[in-house]
């Protein structure tokens, strides 16, 4: 989990786990203890906020939709149909929802995360406008944070696909960068940022450090990011319906109290190729797979929607549907931010208002 203040960029949240003891390395850590770390799955040794990068699934359609908007390609209202799966060629990519969408515009494609829309403006806009966009909002690039193994994710081109694979870019890759997956990779600190831009506008940079010598440092004013006012109304508009929408998402996550709503997005990202033949026969449930084989669930978002303060992001290794497992997560975190300690019991949904 990553939480950044909105208008200064302070890193208020940086979790990773599992954790280690520390205090085992004090006196010279045991070569058994030293393994076990070494060897744990969960790795407890990275500091996976900024070191782990992770394909950040639909969480990376903002980036999508505000490129091919800044390009003209859509203008938000025009509407993609999806009927559950988008041919190219001989091949065919799957929407998520397998009965498809229908007809969607914009708002209503980040709302319910529809892949065949995504599909369909990735194409049109191209990869080298999507990531060009997803450098200007942090991903790509290593957030300058006074702290070891701070990764820089990726956002690919055409001319990097050549340079590291020597081959060709296909329109394949374009359309799987479309909803987030493919070569495409982010950390959580990175989607943190990436949210923070766009619920302000401004180039907001993660601070680590408030003072120095024993004087606190001047709040930065991060500059404006140079994109259209309308465009990263209408993208925050879909990540208002995601969270508040009659078919959002994420509707399950929203923030009850009167006055302050959420604004979000829900990711999940496969980490195995899924075959025709178990297309047909019937996908496997994450449940029924080994834990190294489940979807990573991803969440980001900001609150409140007409003020924001606070961007959260949110990553579960494999923790299934980024809705059910990243959400509730994102959304108990960014509350206690709000409030500064504990949220009052009618923040929450009426099913969990009942006290432990």
């Amino acid at each position: 989990v990553a939480v950044i203040e909105i208008a200064t960029g302070d890193v208020l949240s940086s979790a990773s786990s599992p954790g280690f003891e520390p205090n085992q390395f004090v006196f010279g850590i045991s070569s058994k203890n030293w393994s076990a770390l070494l060897n744990d799955p969960y790795r407890p040794l990275s500091n996976k906020t900024v070191a782990g990068v992770y394909p950040p699934g639909s969480t990376y359609k903002m980036i999508v939709a505000l490129a091919a908007l800044e390009k003209g390609v859509i203008d938000g209202a025009e509407s993609v149909f999806c009927n559950g799966r988008y041919q190219l060629g001989e091949s065919y990519f799957h929407c998520w929802r397998r009965g498809g969408h229908g007809h969607l515009g914009l708002r209503e494609a980040l709302s319910q995360s529809c892949d065949v829309y995504f599909y369909e403006i990735a194409r049109r806009v191209g990869i080298d406008a999507i990531s060009d966009m997803a450098r200007r909002l942090g991903v790509g690039v290593r957030p300058e944070l006074p702290v070891p193994a701070v990764s820089e994710g990726l956002a690919p081109t055409k001319d990097w696909k050549r340079a590291s694979y020597d081959q060709s870019w296909q329109v394949g890759d374009t359309l799987n960068a479309g909803i987030g997956q493919g070569y495409v990779l982010a950390s959580p600190m990175q989607l943190a940022v990436m949210t923070a831009r766009i619920a302000s506008g401004r180039a907001v940079a993660p601070r680590l450090i408030r003072g120095q010598g024993g004087r606190p440092l001047p709040d930065p004013e991060a500059p404006a990011l140079e994109v259209n006012a309308t465009h990263l109304r209408m993208v925050r508009e879909g990540m208002w319906s995601v969270m508040n929408g009659a078919r959002g998402t994420a509707r399950k996550s929203r923030i009850y109290a009167d006055g302050v709503e959420f604004a979000g997005k829900t990711g999940t990202s496969q980490v195995r190729r899924i075959t025709a033949a178990e297309r047909a026969a019937g996908v496997f449930r994450n449940e029924d797979l080994p834990w190294n084989r489940r979807d990573h669930a991803l969440f980001v978002g900001y609150a409140p929607y007409d003020a924001p303060r606070y961007a959260v992001a949110t990553v579960v290794e494999h923790g299934g549907g980024g809705s059910s497992t990243a959400a509730p997560i994102a959304r108990d975190v960014i509350m206690r931010a709000l409030w500064n300690g504990e949220p009052p019991l009618s923040a929450y949904p009426p099913g969990e208002r009942e006290a432990e």
